[in-house]
C-alpha cells in the first residue's frame, strides 16, 4: 500500500451526469500517483466502453470489472439472476477491500443497486465497516441510501440542470460511454 493515510469514503450521487466520470477521474489521478485502483461496476453490462479500453493499457495498476448483464436495467426489468449477480459482486468487493491489494476501490452504481433492492443496504454497510485503514472507497450512483450518506466522509451530489438526453440524444462514444 502507498501512503494515502487513513483512507476515506466518498459518495457521488444525484440525478446529474458525472458520477462515474468523477470516480474515474479520481482513479486516473490515483494511478498517476502509483496507487492501485479496482473498479467494480454494478448494473453495467458487458459492452466495451472508453474507460474499459483505456484501463486495459493500465493493468495491473487499475482494473475495471463489470458485474451486470448487457443493457440498461430498470426496476421493472430485474430478475433473480440480477440480484444474485449484484450480491456476488458485493461479496467480491468485500474480499478485495480487505485484501489490501488496492489503494482505491470504486463501487460504481452500488447506490442504484441498493435502490433497486439488488443488494441490502446492511450488507453494503458491513463492507464499509470492514474497510481497513488506508483504503479509499468511492460509491457512485443515484439514490444513495441515507445510511451510506451518514457513513461517508465526503458526499457530492450531481444535480441535473439541463441535459441533451432530454432532447433525445443517445449516449455517445467517448463522452457517455
Amino acid at each position: 500500500m502507498s501512503g494515502i493515510g487513513r483512507g476515506y469514503i466518498h459518495v457521488y450521487t444525484g440525478s446529474g451526469k458525472g458520477k462515474t466520470t468523477a470516480a474515474l477521474g479520481l482513479a486516473l489521478r490515483a494511478v498517476g500517483n502509483d496507487l492501485k485502483v479496482l473498479v467494480i461496476q454494478f448494473l453495467k453490462g458487458q459492452e466495451w466502453t472508453g474507460e474499459r479500453r483505456a484501463a486495459e493499457s493500465l493493468v495491473p495498476t487499475i482494473q475495471i470489472r463489470l458485474r451486470g448483464r448487457a443493457g440498461v436495467l430498470a426496476p421493472s426489468d430485474l430478475s433473480p439472476e440480477d440480484k444474485e449477480t449484484a450480491s456476488e459482486a458485493l461479496r467480491e468487493a468485500g474480499r478485495e477491500i480487505i485484501s489490501r491489494d488496492w489503494d482505491v476501490v470504486i463501487l460504481d452504481e452500488i447506490n442504484l443497486a441498493c435502490a433497486f433492492d439488488l443488494v441490502e443496504v446492511s450488507d453494503v454497510l458491513e463492507v464499509l465497516d470492514a474497510r481497513p485503514e488506508g483504503v479509499e472507497l468511492v460509491l457512485t450512483g443515484r439514490e444513495a441510501p441515507g445510511e451510506v450518506l451518514e457513513k461517508a466522509d465526503l458526499v457530492t451530489e450531481m444535480k441535473e440542470i439541463k441535459h441533451y438526453f432530454r432532447q433525445g440524444v443517445a449516449a455517445r462514444e467517448g463522452i457517455e460511454k
